[in-house]
């Protein structure tokens, strides 16, 4: 089950790779060095109990003498009372911290993302974005936060206490120093291989989950194939590689625990021994033995700690490199610096700047290969389209009638050549300024979870409901309306699945005519939509695209013969142009397309 995340999971720690984290840190250095000092006083705080237990033991228990005790005991709880208030600070500075850093990484994760080019989704999986956006910076957020929390206090412990026992009796603290390293190595043994399980029970834990929403939404198609046991099997593989990989994280676990317990007891026992000759031999005092013996208990965990965080540090730099990959990733259509300057970008337009399009729309000498590709699917294409024509793009499912569209509306540029828009390169004007002017509905339409209202809306923003309720007539997408129980606020629903394919289109179709666009292209936009309801929108949408620029790609050719220039594409070129008469009277492709789709048409009747 080899995968890039095996590659990265494995990689040493480098701090390299954080570096790329450092303009995220900026906002909350303070609060991390506060952090750092409160973890640094509570350090202090877990070290010092010990030197009080030997102070009580040697001045009190021993003497059998009071004087000072309610002194001293006001000072312990000063003190702890001090340490309280420090782990609520630093707890809350902690969280704050976490979900902050992670939001910022989402919105910078996501704002980047709406200026990559449309190839991008095109070629990435969406799961893929959403893992970065949503599972990896919060890891990242986790491990800054409290990665700090646990590396300042295990180094700070570990570094004082060995400090500590050294000054205490520098004999019985040797000890101590030559056991650390030994318990060190092997929690970073243990804490690797338990992280290693870890992670292979997460992977396939994800895919038992996608097998089992599969079998879930496949049902009636496991039933008719009859496939009940093969699915089974393999759900079944699934779980058992989930079993062992569980068993053995769980065997870990339990070994690590007594096995350090077992080098915890030598190093204390050793030191008993050792300590208590001293004590008889008057060489050290029982409180300078009772507080080795704390230190030589309790300096575990602080080694747990920072075997820990090193272990997650190591395996969060995956993270790290998917979210910095993703900040990183250029789009392939970019606005030059000097377009950028004149008319603004995405976030900050310049609208007084933009000129008003008119519509004019000319293939220059335009080739085309798509990034992907290796063969060129436009060669030296030439094509005027004056302003308020109509071009309809036509040809067999998958023939790669939507390359001249996304090249009009720029989602990809001419390998070479250029496309005029009134005249202009369209490169030396900005994307938001030629998007702003198209009104584009798709095939599978989609609507945004929320009402109606506001679906259609996003149109034009500052819309008015009569302007709304205007634009939902001139396509008939009322009709759908006074289907609803609430009309204009009815909701759609996640994806607009409350309503059919055909509603969801009318309604895209509506928001589309709401933002009055200069340059309109129809993507088989009424394949969705039945019969009846087609001749219903085919005068609407001949009122609509007067005296605007408009490109439809057609599957149903009865839809454009009223296009003033028809492109028929085969094997994703372009081999015949004219006239739906002039095509007829050629007698090639067009015809054929044609004729089929007519016989198609008096079968269904």
């Amino acid at each position: 089950m080899a995968s890039y995340d095996d590659e990265t999971y494995n990689k040493p720690f480098n701090l390299r790779v954080w570096a790329a984290m450092v303009p995220f840190f900026k906002p909350y250095r303070w609060e991390l060095l506060k952090i750092a000092l409160l973890m640094l006083f509570c350090s202090l705080v877990d070290v010092s109990i010990p030197l009080f237990q030997k102070y009580i033991i040697d001045n009190f228990i021993f003497t059998r003498a009071t004087d000072g005790i309610i002194t001293a005991a006001l000072v312990a709880v000063a003190v702890l009372i001090c340490n309280l208030v420090s782990v609520v600070l630093y707890t809350r500075l902690a969280i704050k911290v976490e979900v902050s850093f992670a939001r910022d990484l989402k919105k910078a994760c996501f704002d980047h993302l709406q200026t990559l080019s449309l190839s991008y989704y095109n070629t990435t999986p969406v799961g893929y974005i959403i893992a970065r956006v949503m599972s990896d910076t919060d890891k990242i957020g986790l491990i800054v936060a409290w990665g700090l929390v646990d590396l300042m206090w295990g180094v700070s412990y570990a570094v004082l206490a060995l400090i500590s026992m050294l000054v205490l009796d520098y004999r019985l603290g040797i000890w101590m120093l030559l056991v650390m390293p030994v318990m060190a190595v092997l929690t970073t043994w243990f804490q690797n291989k338990i992280l290693h399980h870890n992670r292979l029970v997460r992977r396939t834990n994800s895919l038992i989950t996608g097998a089992f929403n599969e079998g879930i939404l496949g049902a009636r198609t496991s039933k008719t194939l009859v496939i009940e046991d093969v699915n089974g099997a393999g759900f079944a593989k699934l779980t058992d590689e989930m079993y062992r990989g569980t068993v053995r994280s769980a065997v870990l676990s339990a070994a690590y625990t007594p096995v350090m317990m077992a080098f915890g007891a030598v190093a204390v026992a050793i030191i008993l021994v050792q300590g208590s000759s001293f004590v008889i031999m008057k060489v050290i005092a029982f409180g300078t033995l009772s507080a080795m013996v704390s230190y030589a208990i309790n300096i575990f965990e602080p080694i747990q700690h920072l075997s820990h965080i090193f272990s997650e540090a190591t395996s969060t730099q995956a993270n790290i490199e998917r979210v910095d990959a993703l900040l990183h990733r250029k789009p392939e259509i970019t606005d030059s610096p000097e377009v950028i300057a004149r008319y603004g970008d995405s976030f900050s337009p310049k609208r007084e700047n933009w000129e008003e399009l008119k519509g004019d729309v000319r293939f220059d000498d335009v080739t085309f290969k798509y990034p992907d590709g290796d063969e060129y699917v436009l060669e030296h294409f030439n094509l005027d389209v004056p302003a308020g024509a109509c071009v309809a793009i036509v040809g067999e499912t998958g023939a790669g009638k939507s390359t001249l569209v996304n090249l009009v509306c720029r989602f990809f540029e001419p390998t070479s050549g250029r496309i005029m828009i009134d005249g202009i390169d369209y490169r030396e004007r900005s994307q938001l300024w030629l998007h702003s002017n198209i009104g584009y509905v798709l095939q599978s339409p989609h609507l945004f979870s929320g009402s109606v209202r506001d679906n259609i809306r996003y149109g034009r923003l500052d819309a008015t409901d009569d302007e709304i309720m205007e634009a939902s007539r001139l396509v008939s997408a009322d009709a759908v309306l006074e289907k609803l129980p609430h009309g204009l606020d009815s909701d759609v629903g996640e994806g607009g699945d409350r309503l059919s394919t055909g509603e969801k289109q009318l309604i895209s179709f509506a928001r589309a005519v709401l933002a009055n666009p200069r340059i309109f292209v129809l993507d088989e936009a009424t394949s969705s939509i039945d019969t009846e309801m087609e001749r219903r929108i085919q005068n609407a949408i001949s009122r609509i695209l007067k005296d605007r620029t408009s490109f439809l790609i057609a599957h149903r050719l009865s839809t454009i013969k009223m296009a003033d220039l028809i492109l028929v594409v085969k094997d994703g070129k372009i081999i015949e142009q004219g006239t739906h008469r002039e095509l007829l009277r050629k007698k090639g492709h067009y015809l054929e397309l044609y004729s089929m789709q007519y016989e198609e048409d008096l079968i269904r009747r």
